[in-house]
């Protein structure tokens, strides 16, 4: 099992209240298809994040980067709320922390749009479509870490680890008509000889 990121694009809000500084919005989106590359998707499935959103002690993260830590589920500095949709976001900036002051204001100004989040997979069951796409469906992801993102695309390390399962897969289907062809064959050559 490989650990994991997904990367998608948010609509981030920041606000104000009293005197704290709010970054919120989704960071987990269900039913989006993310492109791995040509013909092969990711899918986070409706429901996957809900058990280790419940029970995992989650961070936030700028950019993955477990030195920048912007907020903590046990310290109540993040709240996750999962929906239809998928997982929602609530980080309490820490107003004495520079870097987290500075990741604030580059997403209220827009600058910073992207948002991840690092997993386990538990569960994924994987479909080879009629128009020749395999979708990896991700049913239970095990969330370690959220991330608010500079740049959502995926990494090159997990396009690596998706491109190796996309081609143990396909080596795995070929193996298999192979094996029913021989099949077959043989019972072909079995009819001829009664």
């Amino acid at each position: 099992m490989d650990y994991r990121s997904a990367y998608f694009r948010s609509n981030f809000k920041t606000r104000e209240e009293g005197t704290e500084k709010i970054i919120e919005g989704y960071f987990i989106v269900y039913g989006q298809r993310i492109e791995l590359w040509s013909d092969c998707f990711e899918e986070i499935m409706p429901g996957a994040c809900a058990g280790s959103i419940a029970k995992n002690d989650i961070r936030a993260l700028y950019n993955h980067d477990s030195k920048a830590v912007l907020g903590r589920k046990s310290a109540g500095t993040l709240i996750l709320r999962e929906d239809n949709h998928g997982v929602f976001g609530t980080i309490v900036i820490n107003q004495a922390d520079s870097e987290a002051l500075n990741i604030y204001e580059r997403v209220k100004r827009g600058d910073i749009d992207g948002c991840s989040f690092g997993f386990w997979p538990a569960a994924e069951e994987i479909h080879n479509e009629a128009n020749g796409d395999t979708v990896f469906k991700v049913k239970e992801a095990d969330v370690i870490e959220i991330s608010v993102c500079t740049f959502p695309a995926y990494p090159q390390t997990n396009i690596n680890v998706r491109r190796q399962e996309f081609d143990q897969h396909n080596q795995r289907r070929l193996d298999e008509r192979k094996r029913k062809a021989k099949e077959r064959l043989t019972n072909v050559k079995s009819d001829k000889a009664e």
